[in-house]
């Protein structure tokens, strides 16, 4: 079974920066497209970065520059690395676990989130 576990998250104000984590436990981190999304209040789920099997990551647009997204193989364990921090960063962030089988089916694993709150 695969477990997915966010940590990290807290008040910060605007400017500051936040280091969130996800320890994947149960199957290598190594083996999955690992995603780092956000939900603020009314709005739909986004994702925001993101690190393949092979080590490729992109950005949404309004993050690049900001945010960095990196796996601890060893540890198997996920980073979202985020620097100058805005209001509009507030969210629940949550990490994701993502792998095509074979047989072409989709599997993924969520964690249960942890909140992000930028403000003054």
């Amino acid at each position: 079974q695969v477990q997915v576990v966010e940590s990290g998250g807290g008040l910060v104000q605007p400017g500051g920066s936040l280091r969130l984590s996800c320890a994947v436990s149960g199957r290598d981190v190594s083996i999955y497209t690992m995603g780092w999304y956000r939900q603020a209040p009314g709005k739909q789920r986004e994702l925001v970065a993101a690190i393949t099997s092979g080590g490729n990551t992109n950005y949404e647009e309004s993050v690049k520059g900001r945010f960095t997204i990196a796996r601890n193989i060893p540890k198997n364990t996920v980073y979202l690395q985020m620097n100058s921090l805005k209001p509009e960063d507030t969210a629940i962030y949550y990490c994701n676990a993502k792998r095509v089988l074979v047989s072409s089916e989709t599997v993924d694993f969520w964690g249960q989130g942890t909140q992000v709150t930028v403000s003054s």
